[in-house]
């Protein structure tokens, strides 16, 4: 569960350090390597905080999902890494911080020492701070860090508390990118490779090595490498889908089955080629799978390769027979069939819906009748607000 915690302090460490490096440039040198004449030198606090030995204190989520990180006496708040006093956010809590999580929706819970405040977002909650251990009892303190747990992650909504295993140093994680996705969630030259929602209500948009969670609270998109969820899984995901709790992850040829109660765990004898699993259609080799989806209460499994769209139930297994369907699109990166919309930015805010993506486009169809029946794709979106941006 440490791996948990370090994966979102290691990139947005890396995407701090970038901002900071463009708001404060280094000066021009001389060809002897001094600061040119008139120049001012590079800000000491943006050097200390890039350095190998500098990290967080404690990372969370506000109440609109988006990451905060504190340090000292200070938090930072992605995605333009504006700071501010923690004594100005959050009244009366004497910094530095030694944990920090959010629980539900509202509440931000900040641990130091022996107690514990919460700050709703409109007022400071009567009777804090409390000793934690009449918040948490049976919990020691000094804690070294803790992070909210969602149903299908844990076997129950819940937080996990953390002491005793040592210094987390950002910039030292091994599985930092250099693409930072928290950073990169609303860039206008987002690819998607799959979409897929599971049967606890989260729902995953996969990019590259990485992926975005919108998990039950709809409370904003939160991102981790794949290998932190699924160690066992896919290195990259093409395409992705949810049926009978289970969690089918597609890598070219190979197909990776998770069951979601009480956390991911692989099923014995996987990987396996997909071929195996769901058969292929009469006459054609499918090499690779562009994208799949499943509508809530159904058994029927759609798969796009190329410029072939079909369909087949789920329920013969192996023998399943492939029906093609007809569909305007050339070719899609991935698809999402909803029973309500993702949020007010996509475009079916006001109800159910497929969604289809390509590139930086995404379009949508109310269902799968509506998919087969267009001549013409309709008017495209940016992609970036399936994932709650605004541009």
């Amino acid at each position: 569960m440490a791996r948990v915690l370090g994966a979102p302090v290691a990139l947005g460490l890396w995407s701090l350090c970038w901002s900071l490096a463009i708001a404060t440039p280094l000066p021009p040198t001389s060809a002897h390597g001094n600061v040119a004449e008139g120049e001012t030198k590079p800000d000491p606090d943006v050097t200390e905080r890039c350095s190998d030995g500098w990290s967080f204190d404690a990372t969370t989520l506000d109440d609109n999902g988006t990451m905060l990180f504190f340090k000292g006496e200070f938090v930072w708040k992605s995605h333009k890494w504006d700071r501010e006093l923690i004594s100005e956010r959050w009244k009366n809590f004497p910094s530095p911080v030694d944990a920090a999580f959010r629980q539900g929706h509202n509440s931000v819970f900040l641990i130091k020492g022996d107690k514990v405040w919460v700050y709703p977002p409109e007022k400071k909650e009567k009777g804090y701070p409390k000793l934690l251990q009449d918040e948490f009892p049976g919990i020691p303190s000094p804690l070294d860090a803790a992070v909210e747990c969602h149903r299908g992650e844990c076997q129950a909504e819940g937080v996990l508390f953390f002491q005793g295993h040592g210094h987390r140093n950002g910039t030292g994680h091994g599985n930092s990118t250099h693409h930072g996705p928290e950073y990169m969630r609303c860039s206008p030259h987002l690819v998607l490779s799959a979409l897929t929602s599971d049967n606890h209500g989260a729902t995953y948009a996969f990019s590259g090595t990485h992926y975005w969670r919108l998990d039950t609270s709809r409370d904003g998109w939160h991102s981790w490498p794949i290998a932190h969820q699924w160690p066992q899984g896919p290195s990259a995901v093409d395409a992705a889908f949810s049926w009978e709790e289970k969690l089918y992850l597609v890598q070219g040829t190979q197909v990776y089955v998770f069951l979601t109660k009480g956390g991911y765990t692989l099923v014995s004898g996987y990987p396996k080629r997909l071929e195996k699993e769901v058969g292929t259609p009469h006459g054609i080799i499918l090499d690779s799978v562009d994208a799949a989806f499943i509508c809530p209460g159904s058994s029927r499994l759609h798969i796009m390769a190329g410029r072939r769209l079909w369909w087949l139930d789920l329920k013969s297994g192996a023998q399943a027979t492939w029906t093609e369907l007809p569909w305007p699109h050339e070719k899609v990166d991935g698809a999402l069939c909803m029973e309500k919309s993702l949020g007010p930015n996509s475009c079916s805010a006001n109800g159910p819906g497929l969604y289809l993506i390509h590139g930086p486009n995404l379009y949508c169809y109310s269902d799968v009748e509506k998919l087969n029946a267009a001549k013409a794709l309709p008017q495209p979106q940016n992609v970036t607000s399936l994932l709650g941006c605004t541009h």
